[in-house]
């Protein structure tokens, strides 16, 4: 439990850095920009790592991980409907489309989307931890970006050719099946549908 937590404080806390431009701003006069985007990569990454090493670290050491309720099977099925339209957003986030234009923001759309779906699916505490705290954060960050006006990691793109939102869409499908059908089970160690786990 504990690798999980000391994840999400890492991965988590390095993102909650944009959220003060002051303190960005700050580090990154001392630091250099470049410097400064490279450390807060690297500290991203290690924490993106750990938290995947410590929810998987659970899965496969339930005595470690309490159970607080059990989600009627219907939420698995419920959850893996929410996950297409997460999948979409999460690519139209980093492809310039009519989607993205339209949502705004679809990355963060993307996280409480599937924050959401798995607290839902999940009932233990791990699960409970993990996607409690991305839920939280990501409702934050949609707040602090409105009210900082930032435009997000692409900036200020126009419409597009209606190619760009087929293709969002096609390469989201594409990652969601991925991720169905043997992509989660490998990554985090729990398979989405019964009867692969």
């Amino acid at each position: 439990m504990m690798v999980l937590i000391v994840g999400l404080i890492l991965f988590l806390g390095i993102h909650l850095l944009p959220t003060s431009p002051e303190l960005r701003t700050g580090l990154q006069e001392r630091m250099g920009t470049n410097v400064y985007k490279a450390v807060f990569s690297l500290l991203s990454l290690a924490g993106f790592i750990i938290i995947v090493l410590g929810y998987h670290k659970l899965q496969l050491h339930p005595g470690k991980n309490p159970i607080l309720w059990n989600p009627p099977e219907w939420t698995r099925h419920f959850a893996a409907g929410l996950m297409l339209p997460a999948m979409v957003l999460l690519v139209a986030a980093l492809i310039p489309s009519r989607i993205r234009t339209t949502i705004r923001h679809p990355m963060l759309s993307a996280i409480k989307i599937w924050a959401l779906a798995h607290l839902i699916a999940n009932g233990d505490l791990g699960g409970v931890l993990l996607f409690g705290s991305f839920l939280a954060f990501a409702v934050y960050d949609r707040i602090s970006v409105k009210r900082r006006g930032t435009l997000g990691p692409l900036g200020d793109t126009k419409p597009t050719s209606v190619i760009n939102d087929v293709i969002v869409v096609v390469l989201g499908v594409a990652l969601y099946a991925a991720l169905l059908f043997g992509g989660h089970a490998w990554l985090i160690g729990v398979s989405p549908l019964p009867e692969l786990g």
